[in-house]
């Protein structure tokens, strides 16, 4: 399993091929007069995650990403399972990704000498390996959860990036300052974005942290209780299903002052850092998100790429609402440019 999900495989073969298609993606958007981060960002997230995931081709990814969207807009909705209600579209959307996997697995499984190197590789080789430590029911399950939880992640987070960033000037000016700081250290100006690169930065990592707990991705975490659980003078009993809300925790001046200011700062104190019970944009414990290092490197290359080599101004939008997941309701576009 350390094989499939490990940091060997991020560091070896996913960044050098994440930063280049980070980079096209932003050439071809600095290209044109206007942008809805809006809409581009997920867009953009989804195909370059698929890519590197699954080997999937930008007119497979639409179909799939649709599905996804349809999944993730009725996963908190009233579970009426009738045609033209929003259960209906999610669990619509949620057979058709995972057949689609199944298909896609079964397509690699039947042609294992074919190469693409992506994930699903390293998921056939496991499955075709002398001791297997998976079967296809979990490969199947596994790449379906880890495309939606990174695509969750990931495009709520970025798209606020932008303007959290935007409102913010002296953390703008604060990222900059540490990734122009990497580029000045490099031996070899020519040379990509390294893993060493990424785990010394120390102020976008506090810029991740926030962006993640104010966008609050995901709606909610469920856990089954084992045994009966006290909370606040009431019994869950045990065999029940619980879903914590992370919104409820990240949201909370209890444990965050001013909890709807974006203040990386806030991260300085040792205590945040270390109260993870109040932090958990990818879970706890054993059952912590798989592709949690993936999603902040991701976030991490993204920024780099964005701050060191463009800028950016508002045209319009980027007033933000929720319903399940972090809206624009009138978009955000944007212009982005070349970097002076």
């Amino acid at each position: 399993m350390s094989r499939l999900f490990g940091l060997e495989y991020l560091k070896q073969d996913l960044i050098p091929e994440l930063e280049k298609d980070i980079r096209d993606c932003f050439a071809e958007w600095a290209a044109k007069p206007s942008i809805d981060v809006h809409d581009c960002t997920p867009d953009v997230i989804f195909l370059l995650v698929a890519k590197k995931m699954i080997g999937l081709h930008p007119s497979e990814s639409k179909e799939l990403r649709k599905n996804y969207s349809s999944f993730l807009e009725g996963l908190i909705s009233f579970p009426i399972y009738l045609p033209g209600t929003t259960f209906y579209r999610c669990m619509q959307g949620k057979n058709n990704m995972m057949n689609l996997m199944s298909n896609l697995l079964r397509k690699r499984l039947s042609t294992p000498k074919e190469k693409h190197g992506d994930l699903l590789d390293l998921m056939v080789e496991e499955l075709q390996s002398e001791n297997p430590t998976i079967d296809e029911k979990f490969a199947t399950d596994a790449l379906s959860a880890l495309l939606f939880t990174s695509f969750v992640t990931l495009s709520p987070n970025l798209t606020l990036a932008f303007k959290f960033l935007s409102d913010n000037p002296a953390v703008l000016d604060a990222l900059k300052e540490e990734h122009d700081a990497i580029l000045m250290h490099r031996k070899d100006a020519s040379s990509g974005f390294r893993w060493e690169e990424y785990k010394s930065l120390t102020f976008t990592t506090l810029v991740i942290n926030e962006l993640t707990r104010m966008s609050n991705a995901t709606p909610g975490i469920f856990r089954k209780t084992l045994t009966d659980v006290q909370v606040n003078g009431y019994t869950i009993p045990a065999g029940w299903m619980v879903m914590m809300s992370p919104m409820a925790v990240h949201l909370n001046p209890a444990f965050f002052e001013d909890p709807l200011d974006f203040n990386p700062w806030r991260w300085l104190d040792e205590s945040k850092r270390n109260a993870q019970k109040n932090f958990v944009p990818f879970g706890l414990g054993i059952r912590a998100c798989p592709a949690a290092e993936f999603s902040k490197l991701f976030m991490a290359l993204f920024l780099h790429v964005l701050v060191t080599k463009y800028r950016w101004t508002k045209i319009k939008g980027g007033e933000v609402s929720r319903k399940a997941v972090i809206m624009f309701p009138q978009g955000y576009q944007i212009q982005l440019l070349p970097r002076a």
